[in-house]
């Protein structure tokens, strides 16, 4: 086996973890830590700045001392299970048993995981429409299969465009992702692409596995959930979780969606990663999901608020440009007018002004040239980093 050992010369690590790159993200993450000093904005973050519902914590607080403290099913705490398919249900018009069609996983990062590693065998193919999460990319070689990047049009602002994905598909995929809505971009897919990509998955034998963390965080009524569109049909899984609609990141709660045959085999594979979610954390996401959507519904019109204060910022200032997101809580930022590449804009961006961001090389080739801003900070401090940015660009006119 050949493998790079020119750091270790007497350690052979797997080809697995070498595949993995390093991300650029990382990077201005390390940067931004060696900055003990300095007042830096940061507007890389992509969390919530809100707290948790307190509905959930006291639901926590009560699951601690209950004695619920032990060991779950592999596939989570059945009341769990079934609050996610009424909600599923509800909100797409579709029959979802929570029994045989939820699992309930650490994060959506491990749901993603485990779809892949139910999906895909080694060699297969995983189509990526790009830019796109960079995990999307490293859970794909985690699993053994190979990302195929489908860029996507930066001249269509990023449009979701299903032929362009369908041009990725081969008799090698194994697996489509779709996020819906994307990150970095915000983009959201039409009912005619998410029809047109599980036909896609149907026709090559593979899978649409589809991102839905940020469902909760949309800002127009045009959007539609992947079992909306088809809700019988195999080919489809649906990964979401707490964490951004509910503020609840660091409780480590996500789920899979799926027919059953899937689920159950994903499943199998949850028992030897994690087992299973922590169970305080699930009877908090119970909470969460059964009570009202009062709190998402206040922090959503809070980032709409910001969204519309961002663009119109870059909008004003010059020589940048700006996609228009119609959900999560980023701005992808046109920086291609100013001197070298995206991480060279972002990591003078926080050395000379103290900006952290995400440079768009992070989501793939197609989005070299640009960077990401979250806005899921307190509005001074964005407009803060928003004076910085434009401070910069115009003393590099």
């Amino acid at each position: 086996m050949d493998r790079d050992e020119s750091d270790h010369p007497h350690v052979a690590f797997s080809e697995r973890v070498e595949s993995v790159e390093p991300s650029p993200i990382r990077e201005m993450f390390k940067l931004a830590r060696a900055r003990t000093d300095a007042d830096l904005v940061h507007l890389e973050i992509g969390e919530p700045d809100f707290d948790t519902p307190e509905r959930a914590l006291h639901a926590a607080q009560d699951a601690m001392w209950d004695g619920e403290t032990h060991y779950t099913a592999n596939a989570g705490v059945l009341a769990l299970r079934e609050a996610i398919a009424e909600r599923a249900s509800r909100q797409t018009g579709a029959t979802i048993d929570g029994e045989t069609q939820v699992s309930v996983t650490s994060g959506s990062m491990e749901a993603l995981l485990l779809a892949l590693l139910t999906a895909v065998d080694a060699g297969d193919e995983v189509v990526i429409p790009t830019p796109a999460w960079p995990n999307y990319r490293a859970q794909t070689r985690i699993a053994g299969g190979v990302p195929v990047e489908a860029p996507l049009s930066p001249e269509d602002s990023f449009s979701i465009d299903a032929s362009r994905i369908e041009a990725a598909a081969s008799d090698d995929t194994a697996a489509i992702l779709l996020p819906n809505p994307a990150n970095p971009t915000g983009r959201i897919p039409d009912v005619g692409t998410i029809e047109r990509l599980i036909d896609a998955a149907r026709a090559h034998d593979a899978f649409l596995i589809v991102d839905e963390v940020y469902e909760g965080l949309v800002y127009t009524d045009a959007y539609r959930r992947a079992f909306e569109v088809e809700e019988s049909a195999e080919h489809v899984v649906v990964v979401n979780s707490c964490s951004k609609k509910y503020a609840m990141t660091g409780w480590r709660v996500g789920w899979l969606l799926g027919h059953p045959d899937f689920v159950s085999r994903a499943t199998k594979l949850h028992e030897s990663t994690t087992s299973c979610a922590a169970s305080v954390s699930q009877h908090a996401a119970l909470a969460a999901i059964s009570g009202d959507d009062t709190a998402l519904e206040r922090m959503k019109e809070a980032f709409r608020e910001r969204r519309k204060y961002v663009l119109q910022r870059i909008e004003d200032a010059p020589l940048l440009s700006c996609t228009y997101p119609e959900g999560a809580f980023y701005a992808f930022i046109d920086v291609s007018d100013l001197d070298g590449a995206s991480l060279d804009v972002a990591k003078r961006l926080l050395r000379e002004h103290d900006v952290v961001t995400v440079p768009g090389s992070g989501f793939g080739r197609t989005g070299e040239g640009y960077v990401r801003i979250s806005f899921a900070n307190d509005r001074e401090r964005i407009g803060e980093g928003l004076d910085r940015l434009e401070q910069m660009v115009r003393s590099e006119r």
